[in-house]
């Protein structure tokens, strides 16, 4: 009885995985045929027909909806998930399928990934329409409460000065907060997940914003090619603080209010009985110095250590040296404090250090460190390509902050359980993880950063 349950459910998820694919292909097909693309897909029948392209785009759309829907049926919050299934199917699709089914070689490289620029933009609205057709085709309820759309809205005013002035950026800071609410609810998932959960939003309204509607409003019609791409990427920076800084605000000013109004003492007595905050920030030490020093390589190998040692009138390597290690421990204890908890596995440590690194280069690298040298933040797409091996080594040393934060963390469970408690306390927060979107947030953000090379080359 339950093998054929577990069937009819994998059928059930096919098909509604497959109509909301018919949706994002509707989408997809739209801006397929404004940039001259079916014929192409046409080829794969051998014939250039755009009619006949977009039939076949439609049943592929379909075909890989409906796995989608088997994949992710279960799941919640699925827009992040649906945003890296279009990145994968992007790389799987015209960089790799559609040469090979055209009798063409394969080609991975920079060139030939920029040349398909819009593509890229598609399969991302392609992933972001499944995602929302899928969850209203499963009627999953969530939590959400007035109150969250005022905090967010207010949140996403505060904290868009950061795209610069104007009433331009009051606006998106607005409907980012805004949309911030609507679609995730009140998740109450801890400061550093939100902190993620924000930067891939920032992304997403950046590609929303910045690339799709800003031109559009502005008369030039959909302005999708890599040169035009390459112009908003200025922006992208912004959009990602604009992001990040609305989830860690409108988080905080939540549980600001749970403090003031809310007579249930259960959440502090939990926090107190978990114990072990300053051994937490010990570990953020160690681990931001384990990062550090792997950090340090990349650092000397492109002679950045000066520039580090700049911030206190210094040009010597060592002071350089000196403040990259304290910097990094400082990061290290922020991390101890907003991720504590919050990592259950190696993976999972990995996954949110390799996410919280690509943040600190956008907000270290590319904004604090140049404002605090006397410039102004290093936005633009020259200044994006120089600092690619910033990007690397800020990835290599979240990767390695997680991990060793993650292992120590693990060591010391909380006092009132025993160990084998301790383990299964674990695994079930695992599973509860690997339900959530934080998988997919890991391999969205590691998705942006690889394809920073290619939207600014």
């Amino acid at each position: 009885m339950n093998v054929m349950s577990d069937a009819v459910s994998v059928v059930r998820n096919a098909g509604l995985g497959a109509l909301a694919g018919l949706a994002g292909g509707l989408v997809f097909g739209a801006v397929m045929a404004e940039i001259g693309y079916l014929p192409t897909v046409a080829a794969i029948v051998r014939t250039d027909s755009p009619g006949v392209g977009f039939a076949v785009h439609l049943l592929i759309a379909a075909v890989i909806g409906a796995v989608f829907g088997v994949l992710v049926a279960r799941r919640r919050e699925l827009l992040f998930r649906g945003l890296a299934y279009g990145v994968l199917w992007w790389f799987l699709g015209p960089l790799t399928l559609l040469p090979f089914l055209l009798g063409r070689s394969v080609v991975w490289d920079v060139a030939s990934a920029q040349a398909l620029i819009p593509s890229l933009l598609g399969h991302l609205a392609y992933g972001a329409v499944t995602a929302a057709a899928l969850a209203l085709l499963v009627h999953r309820e969530r939590e959400f409460r007035p109150g969250l759309l005022v905090r967010a809205s207010v949140s996403g005013l505060l904290v868009a000065p950061v795209l610069g002035p104007g009433r331009q950026g009051l606006l998106v800071g607005l409907l980012v907060g805004a949309s911030y609410a609507l679609v995730f609810g009140d998740t109450r998932e801890g400061t550093g997940p939100a902190l993620i959960r924000g930067t891939a939003f920032g992304f997403v309204w950046w590609g929303l914003a910045a690339v799709t509607v800003s031109p559009l409003l502005d008369g030039r019609g959909l302005q999708w090619t890599p040169a035009a791409v390459r112009t908003a990427v200025e922006s992208l920076p912004g959009h990602v603080l604009l992001g990040a800084g609305t989830a860690l605000l409108s988080g905080w000013l939540g549980g600001l209010s749970r403090v003031v109004f809310s007579d249930d003492v259960r959440h502090a007595q939990e926090g107190r009985l978990a114990g072990g905050r300053v051994i937490s920030i010990w570990h953020g030490v160690i681990a931001g110095l384990a990062g550090g020093v792997l950090f340090t390589g990349v650092m000397v190998a492109v002679g950045f250590l000066p520039t580090v040692a700049a911030l206190v009138g210094s040009q010597s390597q060592a002071v350089g040296l000196v403040i990259h290690l304290l910097i990094s421990q400082v990061v290290g204890v922020t991390y101890a404090v907003f991720f504590r908890r919050r990592s259950f596995d190696p993976a999972s440590g990995i996954g949110w250090g390799v996410s919280y690194g690509f943040l600190w280069w956008v907000l270290g690298n590319l904004t604090l460190l140049p404002v605090l040298l006397g410039a102004g933040p290093r936005w633009s797409a020259a200044a994006l390509a120089v600092s690619f091996p910033s990007l690397v080594g800020h990835l290599a040393y979240g990767a390695v902050l997680g991990l060793v934060y993650q292992r120590l963390e693990e060591r010391v469970g909380p006092w009132h359980l025993t160990r084998s408690e301790a383990a299964a306390a674990r695994a079930a927060a695992r599973h509860e993880q690997t339900l959530s979107a934080a998988p997919a947030l890991w391999s969205l953000i590691t998705c942006v950063a690889l394809l920073i090379p290619i939207l600014v080359s």
